[in-house]
C-alpha cells in the first residue's frame, strides 16, 4: 500500500482531516522546532526540560510533514505514526517517537519521568534527522 493510499485510508476512517498546506503555518512550526531543538541541546537544563523541548521539536516537525502532505490530525500519536508516510523516517525512528510520546504522557499526566540519558540522545539524534528531511520538503 502506497503512502498516499495509507493516508487516504486514515482520512476515510476519520482520524485525519484533509486540509491544504499553509506555508505560513509550516514556517512557524519549523521556527518552533528549530528553537526547541537548539535549546534541548543545552546541557545545563534539567533532563525533563531537555526531553520536553526535544519531544515538542519532534512533534512540530512531524506535524509540519503531515501538513505539507495536505492533512491534519488532532491526535499527537497519529502525527508521529504518519511519519512513515510523510517522510523518509524508518519504522525504528517512528517507534522511538512513539516511545517518547508514551514517556511524555507519563510525565505530563502522571508526574512520572524516568531519566534515561540514552533515550534523550536518541531522541535528539532522530529529531535532527527529521529536521533535515522536513527542511528538504519545505524547499
Amino acid at each position: 500500500m502506497g503512502s498516499n493510499e495509507s493516508l487516504e485510508n486514515l482520512l476515510r476512517s476519520g482520524v485525519l482531516k484533509a486540509e491544504p498546506p499553509d506555508r505560513k503555518e509550516c514556517e512557524g512550526l519549523m521556527r518552533s522546532a528549530l528553537d526547541r531543538l537548539k535549546d534541548a541541546h543545552t546541557c545545563t537544563l534539567s533532563f525533563s526540560s531537555r526531553f520536553d523541548l526535544a519531544y515538542n521539536a519532534a512533534h512540530a516537525l512531524a506535524l509540519t510533514a503531515l501538513r505539507l502532505s495536505g492533512y491534519r490530525s488532532d491526535k499527537r500519536y497519529l502525527v508521529f505514526q504518519s511519519l512513515i508516510h510523510t517522510t523518509q523516517s524508518s519504522k525504528v525512528q517512528v517507534r522511538l517517537f512513539a516511545l517518547c510520546h508514551e514517556r511524555r504522557n507519563l510525565a505530563e499526566y502522571e508526574g512520572y519521568m524516568d531519566e534515561d540519558d540514552a533515550l534523550l540522545e536518541q531522541l535528539l539524534e532522530s529529531t535532527s534527522r527529521l529536521l533535515s528531511d522536513v527542511q528538504h520538503r519545505m524547499n
